[in-house]
């Protein structure tokens, strides 16, 4: 997490740019673990121990990392109730929803091309 300041401003978001914010967050959200997230919280309101065991194979802090993440960009509000012990329940905000439409648009396509990614692998590695 860096520590340049934005200014709000276009060039923030000129991708040509590489210290442009759009880059930065481009960074941030396009991960496996992100979009696994996103997917997830999409669908409704998890606890992390929820979230964990619908995201097969993320580790503890991975989990943690990409959660406060998607939290500091405003994707992802986590709410602790004042419970012994804490329960603390993660949910997408409505940033986080619009770009869950981007996510679902790239399962689609996955499940679409995934047999034409395979043979061109193949085809490739051989």
């Amino acid at each position: 997490m860096g520590t340049k300041q934005f200014s709000g401003l276009p060039e923030d978001a000129d991708l040509a740019r590489a210290d442009s914010l759009a880059r930065e967050i481009f960074a941030d959200v396009a991960n496996k673990w992100a979009f696994l997230i996103i997917e997830f919280l999409g669908e409704r309101t998890l606890r992390f121990s929820e979230l964990r065991d619908e995201v097969e194979g993320i580790s503890h802090k991975m989990l943690t990392q990409n959660l406060r993440m998607l939290e500091r960009n405003g994707l992802v509000e986590r709410d602790v109730h004042p419970t012994v012990p804490p329960r603390v329940e993660y949910t997408l905000t409505e940033a986080g929803q619009a770009l869950r439409a981007t996510v679902d648009g790239m399962c689609g396509w996955t499940r679409q091309y995934l047999g034409h990614i395979e043979s061109s692998r193949d085809r490739f590695d051989a």
